[in-house]
């Protein structure tokens, strides 16, 4: 089964991007390039990078990408969420902050990235930047495991792939079961349902992103223009 690279956090750097599209290039069996949203960001202009998704070149591997906290922020800030604005840019950042991500991508764009979904499902896969509860949901290997079993059931996946904290990481929900009593008329009766192992990922951020066979269930963290896999971490 062909691999997936998993991408996320460019906030408008192409050079970055193409770092990555070099690796990707040389590394065998990786057919699906998939952009965990946070492609813009206020620091540097992003239309050289949005141009690039939207009109990938020959040979390279065409991105498939969602929306970000950077992308609900400026599509909020723009009038496309209603009645919304990016309050929350501007309660943690400032004024200064709003204005810059406004003036980094041109509205050509805005109706690309008013267009981009929330999340996918692959398999038996979620790939969501943030998680199934919010874009700016922020889970990393010191989440309690209630909270990840909660964020995967509510897709009803065995494996969640989140890039807002841009951490890399692994963290696996090792299994067990559910024991649950009911009464009736018939009397009291006990059930046993198994609860399968899953995962939840961090994908990384910016350079650092991670590889996933979906065959095998090996994930490779790596960071672009090193291709030496890196650790992951946890268990939960």
């Amino acid at each position: 089964m062909d691999r997936w690279a998993l991408v996320s956090g460019l906030r408008g750097d192409l050079e970055v991007y193409n770092l990555i599209q070099r690796d990707l290039k040389k590394t065998r069996g990786v057919e699906t390039l998939f952009v965990l949203g946070d492609l813009i960001g206020p620091d540097r202009n992003c239309n050289a990078l949005l141009n690039r998704l939207q009109n990938p070149h020959r040979n390279e591997l065409k991105p498939q990408c969602i929306y970000g906290w950077w992308e609900e922020q400026l599509l909020a800030e723009r009038g496309f969420r209603g009645d919304r604005n990016a309050e929350a840019l501007r309660l943690n950042q400032g004024e200064d902050a709003v204005h810059a991500l406004v003036n980094a991508v041109d509205s050509a764009h805005l109706n690309w990235l008013a267009s981009l979904q929330f999340g996918f499902i692959e398999l038996d896969c979620g790939l969501i930047h943030g998680s199934s509860a919010d874009v700016g949901d922020n889970l990393t290997p010191e989440s309690s495991p209630l909270v990840l079993l909660d964020r995967l059931t509510r897709l009803d996946v065995n494996r969640l792939f989140t890039a807002r904290s841009t951490q890399q990481f692994r963290l696996e929900l090792t299994g067990g079961g559910i024991d649950s009593q009911v009464k009736d008329l018939e009397g009291q009766q006990q059930h046993q349902q198994t609860v399968p192992k899953r995962s939840v990922i961090g994908i990384g951020a910016g350079p650092h992103y991670t590889l996933y066979d979906p065959g095998s269930d090996q994930i490779d963290f790596l960071t672009a223009g090193s291709q030496t896999p890196s650790k992951h971490r946890g268990f939960a």
